[in-house]
């Protein structure tokens, strides 16, 4: 949806011009040099993050884990919903926040990597290498020590035929911008089923853990999580064109009305026991009398 990717392409802007404004010592990926000219408008055009909502990933991808392992996507769907990320390992600034944001919240959870989700990460640099990947990995996991995450976090490189397949498939724009050696790239990360479909997006660095937490009981087809959160996925629903999940005020009422009578019902029903109770008092025959 076209909504996602303006609010995407804004928060790049803002990160361009806050970029700018750094001295040249801060070598931010956007203008590590003072002299460096700013990227053109037709480059910022295809820095995108479209939503492919319900579209199916190609999971027969080829790519190399952090241990130099050839993999397919396909080896980590199948089970468990997966939390993909695109992001590159020699960034310097927006990449790094996208995965710390995502070990924040993460720690965040009761779910466990590898038993109740997999998290994806894929590098759009063709240079990364599994080497690259591997250090990254260390960095990351260093945010988010739990237990599993180490077999539940996957770190992949790949060549460009591939890492351009999967990028389209997710509608992730980046460029490569000649003057710096680095990529612009909008930021975010994206929830899929066990199947491999695209179910929810969040865009930012930041992500709301409520949400995050219903997406991957929701792409799970409810096999985790607990009934609040199936009483929580009644009132909430995900809305594409905001990337988070908004209250439902109909359903909201209605769960609202069920619980007023159950407590007005439980009200009565004690009311009722206690003058019941009473009266027996009251009727059964005093001590000594006849």
């Amino acid at each position: 949806m076209k909504s996602g990717g303006q609010r995407s392409r804004i928060c790049l802007a803002a990160a361009l011009a806050v970029a700018a404004a750094l001295p040249a010592s801060g070598q931010s990926f956007y203008q590590p040099q003072a002299a460096a000219p700013a990227p053109k408008a037709n480059v910022l055009q295809q820095i995108t993050f479209e939503q492919r909502l319900n579209q199916q990933v190609p999971l027969d991808l080829a790519f190399r884990d952090e241990a130099g392992r050839a993999v397919t996507l396909r080896q980590y769907f199948g089970k468990r919903p997966v939390i993909l990320t695109l992001a590159y390992y020699r960034c310097p600034m927006l990449c790094p926040q996208v995965l710390y944001g995502l070990a924040g919240v993460l720690r965040v959870l009761d779910f466990q990597p590898g038993r109740d989700f997999e998290v994806v990460t894929v590098s759009f640099d063709p240079q990364d290498t599994p080497q690259t990947a591997a250090a990254e990995k260390q960095r990351v996991l260093a945010r988010y020590p739990r237990p599993g995450a180490e077999q539940g976090w996957h770190f992949l490189t790949g060549d460009p035929a591939a890492i351009t397949a999967l990028a389209k498939a997710a509608g992730f724009g980046y460029a490569y911008i000649p003057q710096t050696g680095q990529y612009a790239h909008a930021s975010g990360i994206m929830v899929l089923t066990p199947e491999g479909k695209f179910a929810q997006y969040f865009y930012g660095v930041d992500y709301p853990a409520r949400d995050v937490r219903l997406a991957l009981v929701e792409s799970s087809q409810h096999r985790i999580g607990t009934l609040v959160d199936q009483v929580l996925l009644y009132c909430y629903h995900y809305d594409p064109n905001t990337g988070r999940y908004g209250a439902l005020v109909v359903r909201l009422l209605r769960v609202g009305a069920l619980l007023t009578l159950l407590l007005l019902g439980t009200f009565i029903g004690l009311m009722v026991r206690a003058e019941h109770k009473r009266a027996a008092m009251s009727s059964a025959p005093r001590e000594g009398g006849r």
